[in-house]
């Protein structure tokens, strides 16, 4: 995780003591919310559970599809000075974190725009910074995590050029995830974004689903681009039922053209890859894929493997390492919220060619966030973990 500090990135200052105490009311802002069940609900995550049960019967375990009924907006409500919040104040496990029903809205910037958060969602570098791992560029104390969000806009700053109240969005809220991020994230009914982090919501994906992808379908697309692969290229993608293993498989085939895509999973998620557009799936169980005799263009590692990676890629070719050791010719990359990438994307997630895969074991609700997170740290998730809905 090194790769998160190469560069330093301005955000707006908070003091310990400010962050969250009530702020003056601010002028009162008409929220507009979804009146449709979001995917969240108990009913939805009960049938995602069911679904999962018979998927783990099978060996099979399938990516989530377009919502056949996409939220639709009815209720008004006001933007109030405080609000719900999850928070820690010291760094440590997930105990660490306890829920604020009197954290302050954030202000808001003049580029930036105000989303009620309607779902979030947690990746691994949210359970490392709240473990400490990354006290040196991280913001001051106490934060709110987050990263990933969907929600609705219901304040603009006054240099905010495109969105307007009202706009169903999603992104990743801190330019560099771990240079100066966020002190309030996701995990909250409101946050402040910078305008040009955020895309619309892709037509047809929920919430839950637009929330699972901002952090991990960027680091899948940097990681592709940055290693070169282009149509005709091989790539093998190491653990690829995860966040951004299951996403860079779709985006190396659909939106990279890439002639052959390989990947690696356990044996009950074998089928899934191939689901997800996997040429070749490698059960790591059964076979140790430096062994075998392919050789690729592109290898990115997912999962920490990066001494053995560099034995089955191409001369000339690169390997792209998340976490864990670098071995030349590997190399990291501070991946880059950016709004345009989401909105280059957007057409592969509503045509249904790229698909957000979120773990059965969720959508967990916000009161579920200390679960959430213990479940994230067991390394066991297939896809993202999801908050949803948040209230």
């Amino acid at each position: 995780m090194q790769a998160f500090f190469s560069s330093s990135i301005p955000v707006t200052s908070y003091s310990r003591s400010s962050l969250f105490l009530p702020q003056p009311p601010q002028a009162p802002v008409k929220l507009v919310l979804p009146s449709s069940a979001p995917r969240g609900s108990a009913a939805a995550a009960a049938a995602r559970r069911t679904a999962s049960e018979a998927a783990g019967r099978s060996g099979r375990c399938v990516a989530a599809s377009a919502s056949s009924s996409p939220a639709t907006a009815a209720v008004a409500t006001e933007v109030p000075g405080v609000m719900k919040a999850w928070v820690y104040d010291a760094y440590g496990d997930a105990s660490v974190l306890k829920l604020d029903e009197a954290a302050a809205v954030p202000a808001v910037a003049e580029d930036q725009v105000l989303v009620k958060v309607v779902a979030a969602a947690l990746n691994p570098v949210d359970a490392k910074r709240r473990a400490g791992k990354f006290q040196a560029t991280d913001s001051p104390l106490p934060t709110v995590p987050g990263y990933d969000v969907a929600g609705v806009v219901v304040k603009v700053g006054s240099q905010v050029k495109k969105l307007k109240e009202g706009d169903e969005v999603y992104g990743m809220i801190s330019e560099k995830p771990l240079e100066g991020p966020k002190q309030s994230g996701s995990l909250a009914e409101y946050t402040a974004v910078e305008e040009k982090l955020l895309a619309l919501k892709p037509k047809d994906l929920d919430f839950a689903q637009a929330a699972s992808l901002p952090l991990a379908v960027q680091t899948a697309n940097e990681g592709l681009e940055r290693a070169g692969l282009s149509s005709g290229k091989s790539v093998l993608v190491l653990g690829g039922a995860g966040g951004v293993g299951s996403l860079a498989i779709q985006i190396a085939k659909h939106v990279y053209g890439a002639s052959k895509v390989a990947a690696t999973a356990s044996t009950k998620k074998i089928e899934l890859l191939k689901s997800l557009g996997a040429d070749v799936a490698i059960d790591y169980t059964k076979d140790n894929f430096e062994e075998l005799p392919d050789k690729y263009d592109v290898v990115l590692d997912a999962v920490g493997q990066g001494d053995k990676a560099v034995k089955v890629v191409t001369e000339g070719g690169s390997v792209v390492v998340l976490t864990g050791a670098v071995s030349p010719p590997g190399f990291r990359f501070v991946v880059t919220s950016n709004g345009a990438v989401l909105e280059k994307l957007n057409p592969y997630l509503e045509s249904g060619k790229v698909k957000p895969l979120i773990d059965p074991e969720g959508p967990f609700a916000f009161s579920q966030v200390v679960e959430a997170f213990s479940y994230l740290e067991t390394g066991r998730a297939t896809g993202k973990v999801v908050i949803s809905p948040i209230p």
